[in-house]
Parts: structure tokens; C-alpha cells; sequence
């Protein structure tokens, strides 16, 4: 079953498979089993992070499954995400070597830089100041993203990349890069298509992966009344005709536009059902119904923190 997840080629030339697990928001004591059971199931790319706070518990899935010989640490795909407050040069590589301990593997498949904001060092990963108003610093990700190349070489990570960056700040990087970055995490879904920047990813050759592909219906400040992408009436018609759930569709969706997508879960059955995607193709008509639904609907807009002068989504428009 696991053969049949395709790869997409990065711009190093290693193959990271188009489907994986997200972890963001599964609970802990869950996690393992979960991962155990995604393994069962086929799936052999799991997207992690530091800040989730849950990835001693992927570690201890995936390295069962090693042991009892359904895989090798060759046949999975591991992503990790640099956290905000390890943004300081001197900071990074240990960053990265607790993730690896708590991962309990030797090397991690990907390595991004989480988001372009860096928070105060030193402390908490959510480091506020009296009013509650999150304490930035000033380091700037382009220094950072020296650091991460020292990690590809010193065999710490296969890849690295960038999450929830923009157009402008791939650019920065890109101007002092030794290292491209080989991908960009992003929130991507029908509310919230990222054409644009998908197009101009494909130009420099970075691969999208796309987070929260089902509209994140368990983010903890979803309000009342807000759209439910899964219960988008035409997205329902569209996987009624297809005999699939809306979930499926949306994320076949991300695949046949090419982005590499990580729907999250920790329920052996939806995790099967998500991965039961390879069978069926949406016409260019309902491609096409589907981007029409684009409204810069962010489900992940980051708020908190407007006013960081590397925030993301303040003043570009992709």
C-alpha cells in the first residue's frame, strides 16, 4: 500500500513522498499509537515540530515500528520545524539536536525554519511580557538560515526549508543562501488557495507543502459562526460524485495541483480514509470550482504577534 504514495522531487534531488501525517494538535498519549498505526496503514512521511510539543511520542511510534521490522529509518520521511525562540545563531544547532533526541533518530529528512518571526531567547517558547503581549527578537531569519546549513553539512538533516515564509523573504534568502530552501510549509486550502506564491515557488524550484489542507476545524480559536470548509456545500456535491468524503477531495486537491500535503489525525479511521486518495481524479471543472472559493480565508492569520517586523502576512501580499 505504501508504494503507492508518489514522491516529488526536491531541488537537491531527494524524494519526499506528496502525502504525510501532521502532529500539530494531537494530543499527547495519542501520538504513538497514531503513528503506529499511520505506519500500518502505508503512510511513511510524518511532519513534526518542536513547539507540538509531542515528538519524543512520533519517536517512539516510528522506532517501534523499526524494531518490529515493518520499516527501516530509510523508508520514512521526517520534518521537524526550528522554533521561533532558537532563531539566535548560537542557538539552532542545539535546537535542532534536542528534536533529534526526542525524535530518537540520527538525522531528520527536513528542517524548517517554523516561521519568520524570532521570539525573546532564553526563556519560554511563548515568552510575554506583563500584559501578556509576546516579547520579540531581533535576530533576523536570514542569519539563521546560515546556521541550518551547517546542519545539512554536518549530516544533522537531508533538507532544509522554510515555513510561512513569503515571496519577499524567500528572496532574502535566497540572495545569501549556499543551500536553497527546498521547500515552504504553508497554510494552503480552498479558502486559501497560495496560487501566487505556489507560482512563484515552481519558479525557484521549492516544493509547497500544505498545512491545515481540511480548513484546521480544531484550531483553538475557531469562533462560532466562522466558514467550515468541510461543510462547503459544493465541496459536499463535489465528493458526493465521487463517492468520497469532503476530506478526501480536499486533499486530492493539493496533490493534483502538485503540493505536498499533511493532513492531520490520530483516528485509524480517518487516517485511512485520508490516505485512500489515490484512486479517483477531480476534473479540470471542479479544479476550478474549488480555486474559485479563494477569499484570503487564513485560518492560522498569527494576530498575536502583528507588529513583528518579520511578520509574514502583514504587509505582502503573498
Amino acid at each position: 500500500m505504501a508504494n503507492k504514495v508518489p514522491n516529488v522531487i526536491l531541488n537537491n534531488g531527494k524524494q519526499m513522498p506528496i502525502l504525510g501525517l501532521g502532529t500539530w494538535k494531537s494530543a499527547p498519549g495519542e501520538v504513538a499509537q497514531a503513528v503506529k498505526d499511520a505506519i500500518d496503514i502505508g503512510y511513511r512521511h510524518f511532519d513534526c515540530a518542536h513547539v507540538y510539543g509531542n515528538e519524543h511520542e512520533v519517536g517512539e511510534g516510528i522506532n517501534a515500528k523499526i524494531t518490529e521490522g515493518v520499516v527501516k529509518r530509510e523508508d520514512i520521511f521526517i520534518t521537524s520545524k526550528l522554533w521561533n525562540t532558537f532563531h539566535r545563531p548560537d542557538l539552532v544547532r542545539g535546537a535542532c539536536e534536542t528534536t533529534l533526541k526526542n525524535l530518537n533518530t540520527p538525522y531528520l529528512d527536513m528542517y524548517l525554519i517554523h516561521w519568520p518571526m524570532g521570539y525573546k531567547e532564553d526563556g519560554e517558547l511563548f515568552p510575554t511580557d506583563d500584559k501578556g503581549a509576546v516579547l520579540f527578537s531581533d535576530v533576523d531569519y536570514v542569519d539563521t538560515w546560515k546556521e541550518m546549513e551547517k546542519l545539512v553539512d554536518d549530516g544533522l538533516c537531508k533538507s532544509i526549508g522554510v515555513s510561512n515564509f513569503n515571496k519577499r523573504q524567500i528572496e532574502r534568502v535566497l540572495q545569501i543562501a549556499k543551500i536553497p530552501p527546498a521547500n515552504n510549509q504553508v497554510e494552503c486550502h480552498p479558502y486559501l488557495t497560495q496560487t501566487k506564491l505556489m507560482e512563484y515557488c515552481k519558479t525557484k524550484n521549492i516544493a509547497i507543502t500544505a498545512y491545515s489542507p481540511l480548513g484546521s476545524p480544531d484550531r483553538p480559536w475557531a469562533q462560532k459562526g466562522e466558514p467550515v470548509l468541510m461543510e462547503d456545500p459544493k465541496l459536499m456535491a463535489i465528493a458526493e460524485k465521487h463517492k468520497k468524503s469532503t476530506a478526501q477531495v480536499l486533499i486530492r486537491y493539493q496533490i493534483q495541483r502538485g503540493n505536498i500535503v499533511i493532513p492531520k489525525s490520530v483516528n485509524k479511521g480517518r487516517m485511512s480514509s485520508n490516505f485512500d486518495v489515490f484512486g479517483f481524479e477531480l476534473s479540470a471543472d471542479e479544479i476550478a470550482t474549488i480555486d474559485s472559493f479563494d477569499c484570503n480565508g487564513r485560518f492560522v492569520p498569527l494576530t498575536n504577534v502583528l507588529g513583528h517586523p518579520h511578520h509574514p502576512f502583514e504587509h505582502d501580499e503573498f
